[in-house]
């Protein structure tokens, strides 16, 4: 670099220089637009960035002790430091020999150079984490580190130096955290400050601790012993963050945003409280709080609902930790619950607890009455809140203790049947979530007829639905919508009773879809309703398996004729569910049921399209697709020989035009089953049939290859999913083995019309020629680099247009 250069030499314009000695590793190490290649670059960085890191140095220690110079140099001078430490090109040792380490620290004491001393202090900490390497730096640093301690007491009321403060303590921690665990008394002071940072009332400074705490917590979990210095730092930083999870007395003091903050704030602070419990063991945490909640109790009518409601959040964050074996502290904690005060946000907050402490109650059933009785009582609170916290806790002890739940059954059907109007809807989502988790942990027989009763209920309350003689209002159809997801809750727990049906479930099913048949032909047209009574559909075809076989070719007429009528995609879905699951049935009447279905669905698609375009109805589109996929699998005698079969195709195709990347690999999907059929081969031995399937995809794939075609290398070279490439590549390659001569075609007029900014014209040129090569020589394995290249080719045009874009 020689010398400094004429900027070096006025002082007018050494902060030109410093500006441009900061900039300079920045750019070698971030700029990836140079165009050079990795060695020249590792040539480079080592001419322009190592070989000149010593005079740099002697620079940036001249302007920092200058004669006059000014504090805008000075910070100058420490960003251009932190740059070149940042980029890895001085070593702490040489730092330590330079002015530069003392002027960091005595940075520190200036308001104005401040920040910039903070920052240099961490980099140059951090620049030291090889710690046998740089042990004379390290004994150096320490002591001026904690020389600073006494600062965050002088500095209490400045959070801006506390901050600062704390950057470089947290620093200094976490790279010597090797050193504080051999020589804890040396380097203790250290963990007092970070202790008192973490303690600062400042709830944004707090959190620049928390990332020490953590690591220090799983070196000391390795350690067969525990120094008594870090257990009591770890248990005054569980007080801390107790106190700092205290909700402020008047909450209108805080903005929506403010609180929404805070309470993300509290569940951050939990991980830290969790980190305690590794150090210093779960049931010595969970006491901890347990005695503040009692202090608190005893104070009586005077205490803040805070001062309970927040040890109750640290033991709700602490029971991830808790062993479900511990007989110490959680017995005390649940037989403390019941006698809290009712204030809703405590109620709220011992509700989680029960909802996190259900593994444990599954090991202690003495305990479930109780607190069965407490959760209960929960949705009797006018609290909405607590309402939902009361379901949670119900739902994760029905999950987790169902086997000791059983005998409770006919308490929850009363409950339901008294308290059920009241709920709210999500509430009693979580009821039924419960009842299902009770449900599926009885025999099956006794499951099944358990299941029927709140079935039964349910499907009672459609059956009277379906009798109204007068339009129901908003609120009655929300009612029934709300059912439904019950009954699909239930279904969705307990899955199925398996291939034999029990006793109580064996007529079920007809007798079901005798409510749900008049109810969809009814009600069928409203969004809401179509969306829940085909979920529960799809349960219940899972659920009952083959003993939905009576009823289904009736579900999938209605299915068709209800989106024949409303154009809803969900009955098109559900459709393309049955004729999955009963596809390989030979049944003449479901066969017929499949056959009817698809042409009456695929007419009201073909209407659809030519009424809209398929972005508008991407999920009909989607799902038709879906469903004709069962069609080709499972009755491709329906399929081929249908008119309808024209329409799935264009379908297909229309939907190669959509930027749905399922969608589009659906369309792939189709085409591809279609164009590589078995009927295509005219090996001999091939079933009579064949050659009627084969007759209807030639006239269709020759009806529509040219659009085929086009779609295929627009979007190939356009907006498909890079995954999609390789069913390009065997559609294409199926159309050049089995219409050769009509590719050669289609491609020209499908080259001409790719604009040239995505696919160059000599890439068009080279893609034809070997496709053609491929054709002439039978060699059709080759179409596959073609499609390669044509799309390398258009990748690298984009790339480039992109790089031009953000150039200008």
């Amino acid at each position: 670099m020689g010398e400094p250069h004429s900027f070096g030499q006025k002082p007018t314009t050494v902060s030109v220089l410093l500006h441009f000695l900061t900039l300079l590793p920045e750019e070698l190490n971030t700029n990836t637009r140079i165009p050079i290649t990795d060695d020249e670059y590792r040539a480079r960085e080592a001419t322009l960035l190592t070989a000149n890191a010593p005079k740099v140095l002697e620079i940036l220690s001249m302007y920092l002790t200058a004669q006059g110079v000014t504090t805008a140099i000075q910070v100058q001078v420490f960003h251009c430091l932190c740059s070149w430490l940042s980029a890895g090109e001085i070593p702490a040792l040489s730092i330590a020999q330079t002015p530069l380490l003392n002027y960091a620290f005595e940075a520190l004491s200036s308001d104005e150079l401040f920040d910039a001393g903070v920052a240099a202090v961490c980099d140059i900490i951090h620049e030291t984490q090889e710690i046998e390497d740089n042990m004379q730096v390290i004994e150096m640093i320490v002591p001026r580190v904690i020389a600073l301690k006494p600062k965050l007491a002088e500095n209490k009321d400045d959070s801006e130096k506390v901050r600062g403060f704390a950057r470089i303590f947290t620093e200094a921690g976490e790279t010597y955290r090797s050193l504080l665990m051999h020589h804890t008394e040396s380097f203790f002071p250290i963990v007092e400050a970070i202790g008192e940072c973490s303690a600062y009332p400042d709830l944004d400074i707090v959190p620049i601790t928390f990332h020490f705490w953590m690591r220090l917590a799983q070196s000391i979990g390795k350690k067969p012993s525990v120094s008594p210095l870090f257990l009591d730092a770890y248990k005054a930083l569980m007080s801390v963050m107790i106190h700092h999870l205290h909700f402020p007395t008047d909450m209108s003091t805080l903005t929506s945003q403010e609180a929404d903050s805070f309470r993300q704030f509290r569940h951050i602070m939990g991980d830290t409280l969790k980190d305690c419990c590794y150090v210093l063991g779960a049931d010595v945490c969970l006491i901890a709080a347990y005695d503040l909640i009692t202090v608190a109790l005893s104070q009586g009518a005077n205490i803040s609902w805070q001062e309970i409601e927040a040890p109750l959040f640290s033991m709700r964050s602490m029971g991830a930790e808790v062993d479900p074996e511990d007989n110490k502290a959680v017995g005390k904690i649940l037989d403390l619950i019941p006698s809290l005060p009712t204030h809703p946000k405590i109620r709220y907050a011992a509700l989680l607890i029960i909802s996190r402490y259900t593994e444990w109650l599954s090991k202690h059933v003495d305990y479930i009455p109780s607190q069965l009785q407490y959760i209960s009582s929960g949705f009797e609170d006018g609290e909405a809140e607590v309402n939902a916290a009361a379901g949670q806790a119900l739902r994760y002890l029905c999950q987790d203790c169902k086997q000791h739940l059983v005998d409770f059954l006919p308490q929850l059907h009363t409950f339901l049947a008294t308290m059920g109007g009241k709920l709210a809807q999500d509430d009693k989502v979580q009821v039924y979530h419960a009842i299902a988790y009770v449900i599926s942990a009885m025999p099956m027989d006794q499951a099944a007829q358990s299941l029927r009763t709140f079935a039964t209920d349910i499907l009672a309350q459609i059956h009277a639905f379906n009798l109204k003689t007068t339009p129901p209002t908003k609120e009655e159809r929300q009612t029934i919508a709300d059912a439904m997801e019950n009954l699909e809750v239930m279904i969705g727990v307990i899955d199925t009773f398996g291939e034999q049906l029990p006793v109580a479930c064996q007529n079920s099913c007809p007798e079901a879809w005798a409510i749900l048949e008049p109810f969809v032909a009814r009600y069928g047209a409203d969004y809401v309703l179509c969306e829940r009574v085909t979920r529960t559909l799809r349960l219940g075809l899972n659920f009952f398996g083959d003993a939905a076989l009576p009823v289904a070719a009736s579900v999938l007429s209605r299915m068709a004729l209800s989106f024949e009528s409303n154009g809803l995609s969900s009955y098109i879905w559900i459709a393309g569910k049955i004729i999955g699951r009963f596809g390989s049935e030979r049944d003449p009447a479901l066969r017929a049921g499949f056959k009817a279905a698809f042409e009456g669905i695929s007419a009201k698609v073909l209407q659809l399209l030519s009424e809209q375009s398929p972005n508008q109805i991407p999920d009909v589109v989607e799902d038709y697709i879906q469903m004709v996929l069962q069609v080709i699998e499972y009755a491709p005698d329906i399929l081929f020989p249908s008119s309808a079969f024209t329409v799935a195709f264009r379908a297909a195709l229309a939907a190669l035009t959509l930027v749905q990347s399922d969608c589009v690999f659906a369309a792939l999907e189709l085409i591809r089953c279609v164009v590589t059929h078995d009927c295509l081969d005219p090996s001999p031995g091939q079933p009579p049939e064949f050659s009627t399937y084969a007759a209807a995809i030639r006239t269709t794939v020759e009806q529509q290859g040219l659009a085929l075609t086009g779609y295929l290398l627009s979007g190939l070279t356009g907006d498909f999913p890079e995954e999609a490439s390789s069913m390009v590549v065997v559609i294409m390659r199926m159309l050049a083995a089995f219409w050769p001569t009509q590719l050669l075609v289609w491609l020209p007029a499908v080259l001409q019309q790719l604009p040239a900014t995505s696919v160059p014209d000599q890439a068009k040129t080279s893609f034809l020629a070997d496709i053609t090569q491929s054709i002439n020589s039978k060699e059709y394995d080759k179409v596959k680099y073609a499609v390669i290249g044509v799309d390398r080719a258009s990748r690298k045009a984009r790339d480039r247009r992109r790089k031009t874009v953000l150039e200008s």
